[in-house]
């Protein structure tokens, strides 16, 4: 029967674990605001809608 001690290394990688599921789910709502964006973009540009094109071009370079 294994004992778990307190101290023991369990605990960091526990924390570890969290920490990079946290980053992934930060990376991935992330991408899907970039590509949200894009998608915006694009159709601004379909639209000749200038304004709102240069204002989610804003956007987007702030979350890249």
């Amino acid at each position: 029967m294994d004992k778990k001690l307190l101290n023991s290394p369990q605990h960091s990688n526990e924390n570890t674990d969290s920490l990079v599921a946290e980053m992934f789910l930060d990376y991935i709502i992330l991408e899907f605001k970039r590509e949200k964006i894009l998608k915006e973009i694009d159709k601004t540009l379909q639209d000749g809608n200038k304004e709102l094109f240069l204002k989610l071009t804003e956007e987007l370079k702030k979350i890249s």
